[in-house]
């Protein structure tokens, strides 16, 4: 399997030299930054599913985030390649996943001391609106993201790293509330071979995918990939509830475990990881004006 995702992905290069037919499946890169001649391959990553374990707190991935944009050549002394975002500025696509619980798995309005605060919580849960979004955003610019195909093939390694931040999103929480910032950020080592995480949490292994070819060999997916780690730690949640920050944080960290060391969260996100050359794309763009 190894070999065969090798000489694919190096092939992505070699085979925009022949013409390419002019079909659909360029179409997903569309946001990538190809015409920049830096970049050498194109990324669409949806995320379909898996789970995230933030602090105390288990949250599936039910709904789709996308990761897009380019990437370059590797460096020969990290083997990380340089990260390009997309062109539309949405490297890595919003996707509020619904908390299990809800917000009143997080907060008991009864024991809230300050009045209004606990009026405001009463009145929220009066209402109905209980339910708790955790929404995965970039916590900086998408130029620090790194990834590596040779770690990706390998199964072994990082081989996607990059800075995130948790939107903890709910009316009564305000429109502030985030575990991790651009400032203090949670740093997710993704690989698709085995993590080392300090305990409690045990090692698990993500999957490089099952490799399909497209386009005379210039695109390619791995289907059913997995990138995982279980050894990243998370900051508090800051923010929420706005100007009563000061005591809903608390009440929030309390209630999720956090701030969480490492070993005590998981990031399983099981992927459709989409190459494709960047120089065959030019050639499509060119061909199709």
């Amino acid at each position: 399997m190894g070999a065969m995702l090798i000489v694919a992905l190096s092939a992505l290069v070699l085979a925009s030299s022949a013409s390419a037919k002019l079909t659909g499946e360029f179409v997903k890169f569309q946001q990538c930054p190809y015409t920049n001649l830096e970049v050498k391959k194109c990324l669409y990553s949806p995320t379909e599913g898996g789970e995230v374990v933030l602090g105390s707190k288990t949250v599936p991935i039910v709904k789709t985030a996308v990761l897009q944009g380019g990437y370059a050549r590797p460096n020969e002394e990290t083997g990380f390649s340089k990260f390009f975002g997309a062109t539309n500025g949405i490297t890595l696509s919003k996707a509020p996943q619904p908390v299990p619980g809800g917000l009143a798995g997080l907060v008991n309005c009864k024991e809230i001391s300050n009045f209004l605060l606990r009026i405001s919580c009463e009145v929220t849960f009066e209402n109905g609106v209980t339910g708790l979004n955790s929404t995965l955003e970039l916590a900086r610019p998408a130029s620090e993201i790194q990834i590596s195909e040779n770690r990706l093939i390998e199964e072994e390694g990082v081989t996607l790293r990059m800075p995130v931040k948790f939107h903890l999103e709910n009316p009564f929480l305000g429109s502030e509330c985030y575990v991790g910032s651009s400032g203090s950020p949670v740093w997710w080592e993704l690989t698709t071979g085995f993590t080392a995480p300090p305990a409690p949490n045990k090692p698990i292994r993500g999957f490089a995918g099952e490799l399909t070819l497209f386009e005379e060999g210039s695109a390619l997916q791995l289907k059913n990939a997995v990138l995982v780690d279980n050894a990243w730690a998370a900051p508090g949640a800051s923010g929420c509830g706005g100007i009563f920050s000061l005591i809903l944080d608390p009440i929030i960290n309390a209630a999720s475990g956090l701030p969480s060391a490492a070993g005590k969260n998981t990031a399983i996100l099981k992927n459709t990881i989409n190459v494709a050359s960047a120089a065959a794309m030019r050639l499509n763009n060119a061909e199709n004006p």
